[in-house]
């Protein structure tokens, strides 16, 4: 799971810099994996324009170029075929790491021509874009601005999610944790209902509850699908995701925000009104044919999958054609691309345990399979939906119909009973029943006081059962470096040897 400082800071109000960050998940149990810092890495890297550019006298296919630099004016040998006089560039000096190259740069002769420094491609700072040349920036830049602010650069934090903690895998999560480490206040925006304008032409049907017990969805009409916007493409290109178009890019960013998967349908290309929820199926043979058929999708990563019986279909045409594997990928047929206007939205929640046993069968690793092979937050089928239907409004445009849901959520976990005492005789730690509420309480658990405490577990929590997993948490966040060192009791010699 990757996440950038900023977007970690849409939901966690904090002064923190990526360092205290990462230090401060480590404490309370999140794997940091890897922090990348492109800041760091493009620190020596400014804006620069050439002046002039000049047949090398020596080399055909080298120029010489007079460079405004914000080191003042530099001779640069440069060999991009795009080189020209006016074009606003990224100059690195001499003695700057090229990360692309894996090389310092030196003053040397190039064909005996010294070249003061370097004009730099997209692939030579390890930037995502075309590198068939040097980088051709806007022509408003001022000279000696850095790279860094140029292209949106800033911290990565990369962590490895456990996997009974599918909250960890949305930014939210991550800052509602580090909010109960006091890191900062935790600040994630509300949800708010998007009202329906008409009724939605496109109805659901679940076939097979124990697959997926809820399915929500609704129509939009009218948008204007496209690339997304700079600031979106940013966030997504920082943590190794392709933009593909404003409508999909919207279901990746909330996937990613809140552990919510979703998908979206172009209607011009569902059959029918109706959408199916129900199990795979396998056609009956023919007297030539020993057994039956089984169902095939061709899915949006462009291969062919074949379906059994055990798996989660998506189906249109009356439930006749697969469009997708619930939880796992949509189908090809229906996808959204820039010509679509009218998109159907799907929100539900899919069984963790199937989801992961089609994955593992098919060799699917999505990012949706990823999340709901270790439980999605059931309680956010509706409002993923309203969040998702509001950043196509505000991106795309268009009309929303109402909300249709078909099923029925899974219940919230059970509270149970807890006594504040169980934290002290099983881990040392000397702390007050107020402190030990509020930590509870920060962390999203409903504490009712009494003898004992009754305390219900928040809906995205499923993998808490007991006492003995609260006082985990409470552990955990106070500080694993809070708890006492108690030697073990001494037992004496053992009285004969031991194997």
């Amino acid at each position: 799971m990757k996440f950038t400082l900023s977007w970690l800071k849409d939901h966690l109000e904090t002064d923190a810099e990526v360092a205290d960050v990462a230090e401060a998940m480590t404490m309370a149990g999140l794997e940091v994996e890897e922090v990348h810092d492109p800041v760091a890495a493009l620190a020596p890297f400014t804006v620069a324009r050439i002046v002039s550019a000049e047949r090398h006298p020596n080399a055909d296919r080298l120029q010489v170029c007079q460079v405004d630099t914000v080191d003042g004016m530099k001779e640069i040998v440069c060999g991009a075929p795009n080189a020209r006089a006016g074009l606003t560039t990224i100059y690195a000096p001499i003695g700057a790491y090229v990360p692309g190259l894996g090389v310092t740069l030196v003053e040397k002769p190039v064909r005996g021509v010294v070249s003061h420094g370097m004009l730099c491609s997209a692939a030579e700072l390890e930037l995502a874009g075309d590198s068939d040349g040097i980088l051709d920036l806007a022509d408003d830049l001022t000279v000696g601005t850095p790279a860094a602010g140029v292209f949106g650069a800033e911290p990565v934090i990369d962590f490895e999610v456990t996997p009974n903690r599918a909250d960890w895998l949305g930014v939210a999560g991550i800052a509602r944790d580090l909010a109960a480490a006091s890191l900062g206040q935790l600040q994630t925006p509300s949800v708010m209902p998007v009202p329906g304008a008409f009724p939605s032409p496109i109805s659901v049907r679940i076939e097979a509850p124990e697959m997926c017990p809820v399915f929500a969805g609704r129509l939009i009409r009218g948008v204007s699908n496209g690339p997304s916007p700079e600031w979106l493409q940013r966030r997504l290109t920082a943590i190794g995701l392709r933009p593909i178009n404003r409508l999909v890019d919207v279901t990746n960013l909330i996937a990613y925000d809140r552990c919510r998967p979703l998908h979206v349908y172009d209607r011009a290309k569902l059959v029918g009104s109706e959408i199916v929820v129900r199990a795979g199926q396998v056609a009956a043979g023919t007297p030539e044919q020993e057994g039956g058929q089984s169902e095939h999708l061709i899915a949006l990563d462009g291969k062919t999958y074949t379906i059994d019986p055990s798996m989660c279909v998506i189906s249109d045409a009356a439930g006749e054609r697969p469009i997708g594997l619930g939880g796992i990928m949509g189908g090809e047929s229906t996808g959204c691309s820039d010509e679509t206007v009218d998109v159907f939205v799907e929100c539900a929640w899919f069984d963790p345990i199937l989801t992961a046993q089609t994955g593992r069968s098919l060799t699917i690793n999505s990012d949706a399979q990823y999340r709901f092979a270790r439980g999605v937050d059931p309680a956010s089928v509706v409002p993923g939906l309203e969040l998702a239907t509001k950043l196509i409004l505000d991106l795309c445009g268009g009309e929303p119909s109402g909300i249709v849901v078909a099923g029925q959520a899974p219940a919230n976990p059970s509270a149970f009973a807890f006594d504040p005492a169980r934290v002290g005789s099983l881990t040392g730690l000397s702390l007050d029943d107020d402190r030990i509420a509020e930590i509870l309480t920060r962390l999203g658990f409903e504490v009712a006081r009494g003898t004992p405490w009754t305390v219900t577990p928040p809906s995205w929590r499923r993998d808490v059962e007991g006492p003995a997993d609260l006082v985990e948490e409470v552990a955990r966040i106070e500080g694993y470096g809070e708890l006492p060192s108690t030697p073990l009791p001494d037992l004496g010699a053992p009285s004969k040897g031991v194997l």
